[in-house]
């Protein structure tokens, strides 16, 4: 099981992603919206923002989200670790419930290019 250091480290990993990222991946990354991303086996939630291209994590605390962010996501640590590693296909992940992603229409349309 991932620990929280680990999933830390796999969101920073991803923000630098989005950030090296050019064409429709970087358009996509380019909103400015609240973020939360569960951890459902250590029952902890990061919350930050995804804004200029980068997840800016600003804190994390015990339990599920305490706040709706606008963009949402569920999963296991190990689960968000090897997404984040190239080891899980999201798609599949998401087809096979591992991963819950929830936002706005507009938001999922445009998330649906970084996935």
């Amino acid at each position: 099981m991932a620990t929280m250091a680990e999933c830390r480290s796999a969101l920073d990993g991803l923000s630098a992603s989005l950030a090296a990222a050019d064409g429709d991946v970087r358009g996509a990354a380019a909103l400015d919206r609240s973020l939360s991303c569960h951890i459902k086996d250590l029952d902890a939630t990061f919350t930050g923002r995804l804004e200029n291209g980068r997840i800016e994590v600003s804190g994390h605390h015990p339990g599920p989200p305490r706040e709706r962010a606008q963009v949402r996501l569920a999963l296991t640590g190990d689960d968000l670790v090897a997404l984040v590693s190239g080891r899980l296909d999201f798609a599949k992940a998401w087809a096979a419930g591992r991963v819950r992603l929830e936002a706005g229409f507009r938001d999922l349309l445009r998330l649906r290019k970084l996935l």
